[in-house]
């Protein structure tokens, strides 16, 4: 302690002779006081900054306090910086006593720090207080009130608090403030990852009537609480109501569709929407075709996976990983090993890298095949091996070789 407080006096003494030009009354240095000024700020919040990397609170208090006994003028930005370093290290008294003064004070006040306090706020649990900061800037500064709302209304979405992200809204609009396209769309993601089905469907609802269009996010985050509870039916209803003919979020749409048949098995209606997908003049992409391999795969329909994968080839569309372990799980569960180097004949098992590319949500659904999750460990456990299909495969074989002596044997 002592150490720091001759590094203190030290940092004070190479200060004062900016203090005492100032305060000298001379016309040639007077003509230069705010340039003086300016360097001394800038000089307070560098030591400032540089205490508060060190972790030393109560160091730069007193630095504070003592560099305006000696005259100094604390600007926007030293204060501001002290400020949001209290409020991040949980000082929230004084955090709180220097937002008192900056904002009732003269000074411009920026949309990143009162971002960045509503942030230390929420990440301590005190809502009330943000509530008190967004009402206190709406008071003395009514031009960030918008953006202000926006951030508050987004940090309370992040961490679940859907109540308080509802009553901030509301308060917002109350005020005057339009609901954009982009706030209705992260409303509908919280309460996809937060809510209830119904609240859910009820914020879908109210962008629909503002006549925004929902968003990809906002199409993924509604399916996957769709899909985590297993309503595959609405899931398709909701897809149809978002339109099928919805070009600029690519396949996502119809992929799902796909994807809300394949959970169950629907296999007729699969291969209806997919046709239907056709011919509407979109291009199947991997997840698309992969979708159906699963299907079929575990369907054991091997006629089926042979006309996908020859599509897959007709349309230039390499396999990856998983579409590999839909051929091999097909032909080993029906103990049809001896058949498999004619499925995978047209296939390129000698020279790819092995690599997942389909979208992950068709895990969600329908899982990972064993071949797949069997490949992957051994990837990950094995990095720095120049791997290929051919020896993935193999080392497969050998795997389920073995354990089927294992079994015959007891």
């Amino acid at each position: 302690m002592e150490a720091l407080s001759v590094h203190l006096q030290t940092k004070l003494i190479r200060l004062k002779p900016v203090c005492i030009s100032h305060t000298t009354p001379s016309a040639p240095k007077d003509r230069k006081r705010s340039g003086n000024f300016k360097n001394a700020d800038n000089r307070c919040l560098s030591v400032i900054q540089s205490l508060r990397k060190k972790g030393l609170p109560v160091i730069a208090n007193e630095l504070v306090h003592r560099l305006k006994a000696e005259g100094f003028h604390m600007d926007n930005s030293t204060l501001t910086s002290l400020m949001l370093y209290y409020a991040n290290n949980g000082f929230f008294t004084r955090a709180d006593a220097l937002w008192h003064t900056i904002i009732n004070s003269a000074y411009d006040l920026h949309i990143h720090v009162v971002s960045n306090l509503i942030d230390a706020y929420i990440g301590a649990g005190l809502f009330y207080e943000v509530s008190r900061i967004v009402h206190e800037v709406s008071i003395r500064h009514p031009q960030l009130q918008h953006q202000v709302y926006v951030h508050t209304i987004s940090c309370f979405g992040k961490i679940g608090e859907v109540e308080l992200m509802d009553n901030a809204l509301k308060e917002m609009v109350s005020k005057g403030f339009p609901v954009d396209s982009s706030i209705g769309n992260a409303y509908i993601v919280y309460y996809s990852r937060f809510g209830s089905i119904t609240m859910m469907e009820n914020a879908y609802q109210r962008l629909k009537s503002s006549r925004f269009l929902i968003e990809k996010d906002g199409i993924r985050a509604v399916s996957d609480a769709y899909i985590r509870d297993k309503k595959f039916h609405n899931l398709g209803n909701f897809l149809r109501d978002v339109g099928l003919g919805r070009r600029n979020v690519g396949n996502l749409v119809w992929n799902l569709l796909l994807l809300s048949y394949a959970a169950n098995f629907k296999m007729k209606s699969l291969q209806r929407e997919f046709l239907n997908m056709v011919d509407a003049g979109f291009d199947p992409d991997l997840t698309t075709f992969n979708i159906r391999s699963v299907a079929f795969s575990k369907m054991s329909l091997f006629w089926d996976l042979h006309l996908s994968l020859e599509h897959m080839n007709h349309n230039g569309i390499c396999p990856d990983l998983v579409t590999y372990g839909c051929v091999v799980d097909a032909y080993l569960d029906r103990r049809l090993g001896r058949n498999l180097d004619f499925a995978l004949r047209k296939m390129n098992v000698k020279d790819s890298p092995p690599i997942v590319l389909t979208d992950s949500i068709l895990f969600e659904v329908l899982g990972k095949g064993d071949f797949q999750s069997s490949s992957e460990a051994l990837l990950e456990f094995n990095m720095h091996k120049t791997w290929t299909y051919k020896k993935l495969i193999a080392i497969y074989l050998k795997k389920k070789y073995r354990s089927n002596q294992v079994f015959w044997n007891y």
